[in-house]
């Protein structure tokens, strides 16, 4: 038997006429009229090349051979339709699902433990495997391999036609540390003195030259750069015992564990606030599972500054 190309509709058919014996019950139970269900038993017969079902005193009766198919066929449709099932409901409390992230450091940092602490409480036999990524634009590649089922960090600069979709998450503002100490520390910052100091440069994508850098330059200044590192987290511990000045995501600064060695100023620099995105490819978006994870995310405390 040729069941290349098969319609899985007749195999329910037959599962309905075998718990029914009786054409126009069955396909009431199928959602199919008379003729219809008739039209799906012809195709049945045509199929197996049986009779499949004959009629008796007390309506249909099954021959040898379509009994002989009601116990596999049937335990081969409950298992669709457990997987069906399966992707249509979630229950987080049971789930042993595993989710691959990738964030850029600053959320790895911020809003990493609030997952983990949610995902504790709701979820427990879940797990988490997170990838970092420096580049914004590196998001992109990341979904389209199938290498993450989300991505977190500042929105990528390229496009990407529709198949990427994103949800705004959080803000943050930059401010500028120096070590509680230091004896610029007990004067305003305003824009000389922020030039005259040295700078710590947090620069993820490997570039000399930050917002900081743009935001001087369109005024015809420059600062003097005595370090450039890529990993912003480690910037508080290196101001708080040095000479140096940073200007680094404030979220960063008071997760730190150097936040009571550090003075904080606001920017002498209209800097704007940094916004952070979840990204996920156009083909995870309405599963089930994922769309959980993705609401989870996004019910985080870190994401409701003002709740």
């Amino acid at each position: 038997m040729d069941l290349h190309g098969i319609d899985l509709n007749l195999l329910v058919a037959f599962d309905a006429l075998m718990a029914e014996r009786n054409v126009t019950r069955a396909g009431k139970r199928t959602g199919r009229t008379q003729p219809a269900m008739s039209a799906a038993l012809a195709r049945l017969r045509a199929l197996f090349g049986d009779e499949l079902f004959v009629r008796g005193p007390s309506g249909l009766q099954p021959t040898q051979r379509a009994t002989e198919l009601a116990e596999p066929l049937g335990r081969a449709l409950a298992e669709i339709r457990r997987t069906l099932d399966f992707t249509q409901r979630f229950e987080p409390a049971t789930s042993t699902q595993s989710f691959t992230l990738a964030l850029s450091d600053h959320p790895a940092i911020v809003l990493l433990p609030h997952l983990t602490d949610r995902l504790r409480a709701v979820a427990p036999g879940v797990t988490l495997r997170i990838n970092a990524y420096t580049h914004r634009d590196n998001a992109v590649s990341l979904l389209d391999g199938g290498e993450a089922d989300l991505t977190i960090g500042v929105p990528a600069r390229q496009g990407a036609g529709g198949r990427i979709l994103t949800r705004p998450l959080f803000e943050d503002r930059f401010v500028c540390i120096l070590r509680r100490d230091h004896p610029a520390a007990s004067q305003p910052l305003d824009l000389a003195a922020f030039l005259g100091l040295s700078h710590l440069l947090v620069s993820p994508e490997g570039d000399r030259f930050g917002q900081v850098d743009a935001v001087l330059a369109a005024k015809g200044k420059r600062r003097r750069i005595a370090l450039s590192l890529p990993q912003m987290h480690a910037a508080p511990g290196i101001v708080a015992a040095s000479d140096m000045i940073a200007t680094v995501l404030k979220g960063i600064v008071m997760d730190s564990g150097s936040r009571n060695r550090l003075a904080i100023f606001p920017p002498p620099l209209d800097l704007g606030p940094v916004s952070f995105v979840m990204s996920w490819h156009r083909r995870n978006d309405a599963h089930p599972v994922q769309r959980w994870m993705r609401e989870t995310i996004a019910d985080l405390p870190i994401c409701h500054p003002s709740g």
